[in-house]
C-alpha cells in the first residue's frame, strides 16, 4: 500500500501547482495528483470505479461489486490538470468530459456527484 500523504504535503503540493508560472515541478504535481486520489478513496471507499490519472496514480473507489480481474467495467481516466482542476471545482466535470478531457466508462463511472474535494 502506497504511503500515506500528509495533510501539510498535499496542501504545499497543491499550492506549488498553482503557483508555477510553467510546467510545475514533477514531484509537486505527482504529490498533488496522488494527494487528490486520497482524498477521494478516503470520501468514497469502495472497488467498484477506478479513476486513473496517468502516470501518477489510480484509485478504486465507490461502494458496489467488487472488481478483481482485467480491465474494470466502471473506468476514469484523465490528465493531470485536469484532475487536479475538477478535483478542486475550478472546472466543472461535465466540461472537462465534453472536452474530451476526461473518458469515463461504465454505469458508475460519472463520480462528479463526490467532486469538489476539501483538501
Amino acid at each position: 500500500m502506497p504511503r500515506k500523504i500528509s495533510t501539510a504535503d498535499g496542501r504545499d503540493a497543491l499550492d506549488a501547482v498553482r503557483a508555477a508560472s510553467g510546467a510545475p515541478a514533477r514531484t509537486d504535481l505527482a504529490t498533488a495528483v496522488r494527494y487528490l486520489l486520497q482524498l477521494l478513496a478516503e470520501k468514497a471507499p469502495g472497488h467498484s470505479v477506478e479513476v486513473r490519472v496517468p502516470p501518477f496514480g489510480a484509485v478504486q473507489v465507490v461502494e458496489g461489486p467488487r472488481h478483481t480481474r482485467g480491465t474494470p467495467p466502471n473506468v476514469v481516466e484523465t490528465d493531470p490538470a485536469t484532475w487536479i482542476a475538477v478535483a478542486l471545482g475550478d472546472e466543472k466535470w461535465a466540461d472537462a468530459a465534453s472536452a474530451g478531457r476526461i473518458v469515463a466508462s461504465g454505469v458508475r463511472a460519472d463520480v462528479s456527484n463526490l467532486l469538489p474535494l476539501r483538501p
